[in-house]
């Protein structure tokens, strides 16, 4: 079934990725109808997010800003489709990273120094990792869930490596991260998953109580490399900015949990810039916290 389904899919997503963007965005307009009008696609988990993330907003304020984000979220998915074609020099038009950013990473590089990158569902972060891929000197490493269905995990695999990153499964990130350790290279990790609640560090995140991974901040430590944050700042509709801006430059040396809050307030304060964005669709507060 699972192949069936995969290729069923395929020549409307190949289909999807040729369009020229002006009829890309056209149908993308079209696709937010069916998602919000019709389907409603987990409009209750959305909307409980919103109200509890930010209860100093009024109903019609929340409804003005889900809206919003439906549609960027449609945009989004079609973007991730393009990924699939687009031409190198079209992906830089598209998400540049920003001179300030590359002189960082430049710095790093030349200093032979590996670097962990943090960031999280905000923007297009699909074109963000191949933007860096094509823009600098690290080969870039990113630590990925694979998908149950293993003919879309390859269909997605080859889009997030296409220009040069590498993957690693999640469950092998330390032992991955060893391996490289002779290589100058960028790890990059995405920081608003939701991980187990009894090995989770929990802190405040968006007015609730919030577990967040702690492999981030344990690896740093252990590596002692700088902590980056990254973030792909949407511009207007189809392109982006790729900004890096260092939080940590020396982690063995920070106390525990220290690294966890730098990188959440972060996040916390570009999804407080560009909300509809975010993907709020993901039930990033699924549990409690214990006791």
């Amino acid at each position: 079934m699972q192949a069936i389904g995969f290729y069923f899919a395929l020549p409307f997503i190949y289909f999807i990725s040729i369009l020229p963007f002006p009829v890309l965005y056209l149908l993308s307009d079209f696709v937010f109808v069916l998602i919000y009008y019709v389907i409603g696609y987990r409009r209750s988990v959305v909307t409980e997010n919103m109200h509890n993330s930010f209860p100093e907003k009024s109903k019609e304020e929340i409804a003005v800003l889900r809206k919003k984000f439906y549609r960027y979220l449609t945009d989004l998915i079609l973007e991730t489709f393009k990924t699939l074609t687009i031409s190198k020099t079209s992906m830089l038009k598209h998400c540049r990273m920003n001179e300030g950013s590359i002189q960082l990473m430049n710095k790093f590089y030349h200093e032979k120094k590996s670097c962990i990158l943090v960031l999280g569902h905000l923007g297009n972060w699909e074109w963000g990792g191949n933007t860096f891929s094509a823009t600098c000197k690290h080969p870039l490493y990113v630590i990925y869930h694979p998908l149950e269905n293993q003919y879309f995990n390859r269909l997605v695999v080859g889009m997030r490596t296409r220009f040069g990153t590498k993957l690693i499964e999640m469950k092998n990130t330390f032992r991955d991260m060893i391996s490289t350790a002779n290589e100058v290279n960028a790890t990059a990790f995405i920081a608003d998953q939701t991980p187990p609640p009894e090995s989770a560090y929990w802190t405040k995140f968006l007015n609730q109580e919030t577990p967040v991974f702690q492999g981030t901040e344990k690896i740093a430590r252990k590596l002692n490399y700088p902590v980056v944050n990254i973030t792909v700042k949407r511009v207007h509709r189809g392109y982006y900015d790729l900004c890096a801006e260092v939080l940590c430059e020396g982690p063995a040396s920070t106390s525990e949990g220290e690294i966890s809050e730098l990188h959440t307030r972060k996040l916390e304060e570009q999804i407080r810039l560009q909300p509809e964005t975010w993907l709020w669709s993901h039930r990033r507060w699924k549990h409690k916290r214990p006791g």
